[in-house]
């Protein structure tokens, strides 16, 4: 990959990459640190990621993964909760994206990761299998249990007055 492919493909997949690593971590600026982090990683491997020929899931599984280290250093590290300044000023997201990064949250991070891969990033079970090292019968079952949880957390109140709950 030249450093124009690479710019290229920087400038069509970042603001995608960090939506989906919002939607898995419920938080945008942490999504967009690991995201940008990922990319730097990348860029070193520009002959690599070309190589293999997917280079988005390769910078996605790096920005989970260095989430994943994150936040295993904060629970060791009290002070890295601490936050210096506040972040610039972007749009927030919309009562349904509020509502559904909310109910993802409860979620377990396994299952969490799986919804997304799908529903969000457009996976295959295979595909995600692939990515995350689970099983394919294991991603169903996270993609079933998971859908579960979500409809009933996110059911309409309005909805179940109607019929009387």
């Amino acid at each position: 990959m030249t450093v124009e492919e690479f710019e290229e493909f920087y400038a069509q997949a970042v603001a995608r990459l960090t939506g989906q690593l919002y939607v898995m971590l419920g938080d945008l600026h942490e999504a967009q640190d690991v995201v940008q982090e990922a990319f730097v990683k990348g860029w070193s491997r520009r002959r690599q990621l070309d190589r293999d020929g997917r280079p988005e899931a390769w910078v996605r599984t790096v920005a989970w993964r260095l989430a994943v280290s994150r936040w295993r250093l904060r629970r060791r590290t009290a002070d890295a909760w601490q936050r210096s300044g506040a972040p610039p000023h972007t749009e927030g997201p919309g009562p349904e994206q509020v509502a559904l990064v909310a109910a993802l949250r409860e979620l377990p991070a396994k299952q969490r990761r799986t919804m997304t891969l799908h529903y969000v990033c457009d996976l295959t079970v295979e595909q995600i299998a692939g990515e995350t090292g689970l099983s394919a019968s294991t991603v169903k079952t996270h993609l079933v249990r998971g859908r579960t949880a979500l409809s009933h957390r996110l059911q309409d109140p309005r909805t179940e007055e109607e019929h009387g709950a």
